[in-house]
């Protein structure tokens, strides 16, 4: 977004984006800032996970949307149209700035008839637009002038509804299973935790308020965004139904105890971005810091809720925020904290989430009271995915791989298993192999059914997570850290792999023999150091290649994969340089190592 549009509308956000586009009108794929023109020279849109905002597209200057000509429509139509394929499927239009990012506004008569305009080119591509915010700008006129900020919202033909994964992240007590459960039911908490009981899986888990294992919850916006939860419909069948964009939760455990838990959900689920939940009246406590190291290390971009502001005073809560707002600005971190006060603020928040990797919100609300609850709703159905269609596309190109993050029995269906497909598309009746086992093999399996937000689904594509029924194949056979892919693959396995690692803390000097629990991706296993290349040991910051071996049994690695490994307060991060492929004979003669 402009500066100038930022100033007008937001004024907490610094400057970002590129040039305005269009005459009288912007236009802005969603998670970009560019105008409304046709795909020539186009350059790739969107934001790498790895943190470097990609540089949104030039587009002509010349869009008027004040009755424009049969042909002028049809472009216009065209240009709409790209823009949704660009944003996969949201594009946010502002009308009344000029391409050099004046703000010129439009008379009223003019503004309607440019949103008529454009509410014609929303029907006869098939989507649907909704007023994001409107405000008065002072130019050389007598008249009152208005710029005008409009979202376009269209599911993409070949999906059901757009999908964006959030990781909830927090200190225990800090309430992430509380304000799920509000944001998903639809109802306040009653200050005694009663939100949080629908969120629970387990008996101890009621019995002691603590979340020990992961959950997935779902929130609905339809096209005209308006929330679609429980207090609408009585199923997630329903609320898929009723939605063309979904927001799934993946609540985590935040006591230390189940930090290993935590984890595996950030590495396995691949998190679009991460929540961090903050008590007003706590402040920056227990595992709070250790998350917020976890979301930095992985490269998960982030946005922070401050919760219970009812229990604090005014007082309290600003100070909790000064101190979140010093721990951002820390070297290691560098991001930029963004106080959400206002319905401005939460649109501008979101588009600035999505340009830069350093811009971190910051919201302040209650589940008890429901004060700025709304201001988190609007953020969430604002916020566009932060991949490209074209990272989508590639990945859709490449072969099967399906990531098998949790192993279901159930009645009637046989064996389930849940994960996510990391690359490639996966339809029912398709023929996969999974492995390795214990002795370095695959097994054929043919996939019955799938099902997305516990919702029937015939297509999965790359990047979205879901559950296969396998029918009849034997559950014994399976295990977390496992991959389903095609036969075409022919993978490979490795009990041996080396990584380059940064050793993040250790008390004392990082050794060969040193065993340590290794998380890339979905596999989660004891290694042990069998070489530290150019070095004998490693002190705490340093660097090097290390050469690790799996204690128990072969897995399915790739190279460039993130890695991250931890036992006790010794932590590292780092990623795949190579792998040792073995064949099955040689697993098996290695087994017992």
């Amino acid at each position: 977004m402009d500066s100038r549009v930022s100033e007008l509308f937001g004024g907490c956000c610094r400057p970002g984006g590129g040039p305005a586009v269009g005459g009288t009108l912007k236009a802005r794929g969603a998670g970009s800032t560019s105008g409304c023109g046709g795909p020539k020279g186009k350059k790739k849109n969107g934001r790498n996970r790895g943190g470097k905002a990609n540089n949104p597209p030039y587009l002509p200057p010349e869009l008027k949307l004040v009755n424009p000509s049969q042909y002028r429509f049809e472009h216009l139509v065209t240009q709409m149209k790209w823009r949704l394929q660009e944003g996969r499927g949201e594009a946010v239009y502002q009308i009344g700035v000029e391409d050099n990012g004046l703000l010129v506004g439009l008379a009223e008569e003019e503004m309607r008839a440019s949103l008529k305009t454009l509410h014609r080119m929303a029907e006869k591509v098939g989507a649907d637009i909704t007023v994001l915010r409107e405000r008065e700008v002072d130019y050389d006129s007598d008249m009152p002038r208005k710029i005008t900020e409009v979202l376009v919202r269209k599911v993409p033909d070949n999906q059901q509804f757009l999908d964006l994964r959030v990781a909830v992240l927090g200190n225990v007590d800090s309430g992430k299973s509380t304000l799920l459960g509000v944001l998903t039911q639809g109802e306040l908490d009653n200050g005694r935790g009663r939100a949080r009981l629908n969120l629970f899986r387990h008996l101890h888990e009621i019995q002691s308020g603590r979340t020990s294992s992961i959950s997935f919850e779902i929130l609905g916006f339809n096209s005209k965004g308006e929330v679609v939860n429980y207090s609408d419909s009585r199923t997630a069948e329903e609320i898929c139904e009723s939605s063309s964009k979904m927001i799934t939760f993946i609540d985590l455990a935040g006591h230390h105890k189940y930090l290993h838990t935590t984890i595996f959900g950030l590495t396995s689920y691949c998190p679009d971005c991460a929540l961090l939940l903050v008590s007003a009246n706590t402040g920056i406590a227990g595992t709070t810091r250790e998350h917020l190291g976890l979301a930095l290390a992985l490269k998960v971009p982030f946005f922070i809720v401050v919760s219970k502001i009812d229990l604090c005073a005014k007082t309290t809560v600003e100070r909790t925020v000064r101190q979140l707002e010093r721990v951002l600005k820390q070297p290691g971190c560098h991001k930029v904290p963004m106080l959400v006060t206002s319905e401005d603020d939460a649109v501008t928040a979101a588009q600035q989430f999505a340009q830069s990797p350093n811009v971190t919100p910051i919201f302040t609300l209650s589940s008890v009271s429901g004060e700025s609850l709304d201001l988190l709703k609007v953020f969430l159905n604002i916020l566009p995915p932060l991949t490209n269609s074209k990272e989508q596309e590639e990945l859709m190109q490449q072969l099967t791989e399906f990531q098998v993050d949790e192993i279901y029995t159930v009645p009637e269906v046989g064996t389930v298993v849940g994960g996510t497909l990391s690359s490639g598309i996966c339809r029912e009746g398709d023929q996969l192999v999974v492995g390795p086992t214990d002795d370095g093999c695959f097994l054929e399996l043919r996939v019955c059914s799938i099902q997305r937000n516990r919702s029937a689904c015939r297509v999965l594509r790359a990047g979205q997570a879901a559950t296969l029924a396998l029918g009849d194949f034997d559950r014994a056979l399976l295990r977390k850290g496992m991959v389903m892919v095609s036969p075409e693959m022919n993978p490979t396995i490795c009990s041996v792999f080396e990584a380059e690692i940064v050793l993040l803390f250790h008390a004392t000097t990082f050794r060969r023999g040193f065993q340590v629990t290794v998380h890339v991706g979905n596999v989660r296993q004891t290694a042990v150091v069998e070489k530290i290349h150019a070095k004998d040991k490693l002190r705490t910051g340093e660097k090097a290649v290390v050469r690790f071996r799996f204690l128990k049994h072969p897995e399915y690695l790739k190279v460039g994969a993130k890695l991250l490994f931890r036992e006790g307060v010794t932590k590292g991060i780092g990623h795949v340089t190579d792998v040792q492929a073995i064949t099955a004979g040689e697993a098996q003669a290695n087994m017992g190592f």
